[in-house]
Formats: structure tokens, sequence, C-alpha cells
């Protein structure tokens, strides 16, 4: 590793709930591989003794008290002061041996994040649902985004202090690694993936995602994203099915009034009229939302840009 790279403060995000029994592991993982690094600890209300494990394993231990993965993420993106994170669950699935090479990868081409990319051999370490799942919503993500990552819900990630700190994070669950992605996306970072082993749990500890549930929320947060950074494609394509919709109501309408000068049906021909006036609306409604889309995102990229790249002074 390079000058660079020792002499920048590299901190590492656990956030936590219920992970007495794999824990202490993780910490101690992360400890061996980056020895110079910070490892800190977020517990997010557990009920056992996570807090006690965890602190005897060596790490710096804080607390978040509103539930959800993406505000404890919050809470350590605004709290922790360092030139690199380093992002895994505290369940001791994610391969701390790989954080060194994440770290130099992300040295080396001065990107703002890396992405550990899973791989498993063990059946039950990802399960069939999660699988179909993560594929689902990355092909959804890059479908509606022109581009995305190869597994877009890893929570194993290294980032730079000008992304941590220009990311506005909104979300409360698990769906934080969607946003994560698409901010990235948004404001065209360089970014990476790296393939990093993923193993299963160890006995005792048991995974808070929900296939379904979580899985509901992270496409209906793919959904709100699309809505929030794309609103002329979103409005337009609303305003594009209510403009069909009147041209399928007006055709027959427009023939009987060329055969026999008449519109005998009223209520179908005000319908079809007002669908016209809310495509208009909707058409209008997403130009002037694109519009103050484009000053945020330019807002957000000055923000971006106030903080040097990695490995710059």
């Amino acid at each position: 590793m390079r000058v660079t790279e020792h002499s920048s403060r590299i901190a590492v995000l656990l956030p936590c709930y219920n992970e007495e029994a794999a824990i202490a592991a993780t910490v101690a993982g992360f400890r061996a591989a980056l020895p110079d690094a910070t490892v800190y600890v977020y517990d997010n209300n557990s009920t056992d003794r996570t807090i006690e494990v965890a602190r005897a394993a060596g790490a710096v231990v804080r607390s978040e008290r509103i539930q959800g993965k993406g505000a404890v993420v919050r809470r350590m993106f605004a709290d922790i002061d360092a030139d690199v994170y380093v992002m895994a669950d505290g369940d001791a699935t994610y391969d701390a041996e790989a954080a060194p090479a994440l770290v130099a990868r992300l040295f080396d081409e001065q990107l703002d994040m890396v992405v550990g990319q899973r791989v498993s051999e063990a059946v039950l370490a990802y399960r069939r649902g999660h699988r179909f799942g993560n594929a689902m919503l990355t092909g959804m993500l890059a479908r509606l985004f022109g581009r995305s990552f190869t597994d877009i819900l890893s929570g194993y990630r290294v980032f730079s202090r000008r992304f941590v700190k220009s990311f506005p994070s909104l979300s409360a669950g698990f769906e934080i690694e969607t946003e994560i992605s698409v901010h990235a996306l948004e404001l065209r970072m360089p970014v990476a993936e790296v393939t990093t082993r993923y193993f299963a749990r160890p006995e005792g500890s048991a995974s808070k995602l929900s296939t379904y549930g979580d899985g509901f929320r992270i496409a209906r947060t793919i959904a709100t994203l699309y809505r929030i950074e794309r609103p002329l494609w979103f409005f337009g394509a609303i305003g594009l099915v209510l403009a069909l919709t009147a041209l399928i109501l007006a055709i027959p309408l427009v023939i009987t009034y060329a055969n026999t000068g008449l519109v005998p049906r009223f209520p179908t021909a005000i319908l079809a009229t007002g669908l016209v006036i809310l495509a208009s609306l909707c058409l209008f409604s997403g130009l002037i939302l694109d519009t103050v889309v484009r000053g945020r995102r330019e807002v957000r990229r000055l923000a971006y840009l106030a903080y040097p790249a990695p490995g710059r002074v």
C-alpha cells in the first residue's frame, strides 16, 4: 500500500442489531485486516449482549436509537470523520481479509466507492429468494437509470470522504444500499466492484432481512428515487398514458361527428377532454420538476467536489 494510504484515516463502520454471536469475530477480523483503522460498532437497540461483546473485542461502540439500518448509516456518516470508510455488516458474513484490497483499489484508481460483490459457495449463506430478489432489483435499477451494479444490495462497501459527506441519506431500513447506489449513479462518480467471499452466518445469528417485506420496500424506493431523479420521464410517461387513453376515447366521437355533425356522448367527450388536460399538467409538472432536480443535483455535485479525491491532498 502507498504512503498516502498509510497516512489516511480509515474507519470501519459496523451497524449492528442483536449480533452477540457474530460481532466479536467481525471486529477481530477487521482489526486484523486493517490494523491502523478504527473499528466502530453502532448498536441499534439490541436486546442481547452485542454492546458488551463488541466493546470487549476492541471496537468503539456507539448507539443509534432510531430503528432501521438507514438511520444507523445516516448517523455513522454524520458522526465519523475519516478519509476512507469501510462499511460492512456485523454478522461475520463479509470477508474482512478483502478489506485491504478494496481500500487499495479505491486509492489506486481514485474512486469514490468500491462495492464488495458477494460470491458464496455455501447455499445457506445467500438464500434463493434473496438471490432472485437481488437480480430482479438490479435489473430494475439498470432499466430505470441506464446503468447499475452487479450486486446493488451488498452491504460491503468502501467509500471516499467526499462520497460520505455529500450523501443525503433519507432511507430508513435495508433500502439504504439502493439509495447509495443511486447517489453514485446520479452524480456519475467513479466506482468499481470487487468480487469478495460471502459466508454463512455463525450459529446463533439470524438474518433481519425479510425477503418479501424488504424486497417490496427496496422496489418502492427505486420507484420513488426514479420519480425524484427523473421527473420528466416519470410524469411524462403518465401524461402519455393519459393522452393515449383520451385519443382512444375520442376516435369514435370524431368519426360520429364527421358523419352526422353531432356529439351524442357528452360524458365521453368531457372525460377525453379532462384526460388531455391532465396529460398536459403532467408534462408541465415534469418539465418544472426536472429544472428543480437539475439545480439540486448541481448543489450535490458542488458539495461532492468540496472534498479532494482519495490520495490527493
